[in-house]
């Protein structure tokens, strides 16, 4: 069985919120995201990471893309990269393109099908929605003290 996970992360990867600002967040995210038509209510799990994490799509991802020179870049070198640091996370983003040699950041890379890095994650799975609205990403970043961004992920 498959899964599709909706989650906001903050715009900073490395910025975490205090905990009750997070349950307030939390709520409210569970409320822009009911669950099945039954009644049944959607999980929503909060994540505090010690590194800094990476927070993909999983399925989604169909290209990465190099900010530099434009290239695309082998989603290989991109899991091998994830697959090293899945255990302790990143203690920092900055890496060289494997096309061009730039020094870059991995959160500067261009996803096709967002994904992103933070130390702090509030999740949904399988919401009955797509995506959250510009104005419902504003209010959940205001409430969080933070801008966020959002990632869905299919699994």
């Amino acid at each position: 069985m498959s899964d599709d996970i909706l989650s906001i992360i903050p715009t900073d990867p490395h910025w975490q919120p205090a905990r009750d600002v997070a349950e307030r967040t939390t709520a409210i995210m569970a409320d822009l995201a009911p669950g099945e038509p039954d009644g049944v209510d959607a999980e929503v799990d909060v994540t505090w990471h010690d590194n800094v994490a990476v927070i993909d799509c999983g399925a989604n991802l169909e290209r990465i893309g190099c900010p530099h020179c434009g290239a695309s870049i082998d989603t290989k070198w991109w899991k091998d990269l994830l697959e090293a640091h899945l255990d302790e996370g990143f203690a920092n983003l900055a890496v060289k393109t494997p096309c061009c040699g730039a020094d870059s950041s991995l959160d500067a890379l261009e996803y096709a099908w967002p994904c992103g890095f933070a130390r702090f994650e509030i999740a949904v799975w399988n919401p009955q929605r797509d995506w959250f609205s510009d104005e419902e990403l504003a209010v959940l970043g205001a409430v969080l003290g933070h801008p966020v961004r959002q990632i869905r992920a299919h699994i």
